[in-house]
């Protein structure tokens, strides 16, 4: 099985987990990046950085792109177009920082991602143009070493 479909069992494993803000442990609670961090542990084990607490509004204020800069650093930018196992970052209004994210499940026409989102928990969803447009990023896991 390849990275990326090893990712994408990952992600799914946490489907039906609630959200809850800073979380990050599957069938408990997690958040977005809860998420992201799970299916780090799961597919390439201890996490690479310690991570600071953070409110909701994070990095609003300043303008800073936290998500991006962090998703630059510990992931890789992914080539070509859209496939499943891609981490896509979302800007959720025009000019807002990035601060939601998710792991594409499928690419192509059919394309779908997983995510945890506030009010749902963890879902499958399709990535529709409304979704699309809100793409801020597109970064990979890192190969195991």
């Amino acid at each position: 099985m390849s990275l990326a479909e090893e990712v994408v069992v990952a992600a799914r494993g946490w489907i039906g987990t609630p959200y809850l803000h800073q979380a990050s442990c599957r069938g408990a609670g997690t958040d977005c990046l809860g998420l992201l961090r799970g299916v780090w542990r799961e597919v390439l084990g201890t996490e690479p950085e310690a991570l600071p607490a953070y409110t909701a509004d994070w990095a609003e204020p300043s303008g800073r792109e936290v998500l991006i800069e962090a998703a630059g650093r510990l992931l890789l930018p992914a080539p070509g177009t859209l496939a499943a196992g891609d981490v896509l970052l979302f800007r959720m209004r025009e000019g807002a920082v990035a601060k939601h994210l998710g792991i594409a499940s499928r690419g192509g026409g059919e394309a779908g991602f997983i995510h945890a989102y506030t009010g749902h928990g963890v879902i499958e969803s399709p990535l529709s143009g409304p979704w699309l447009r809100k793409i801020a990023g597109r970064f990979r896991f890192p190969e195991r070493v």
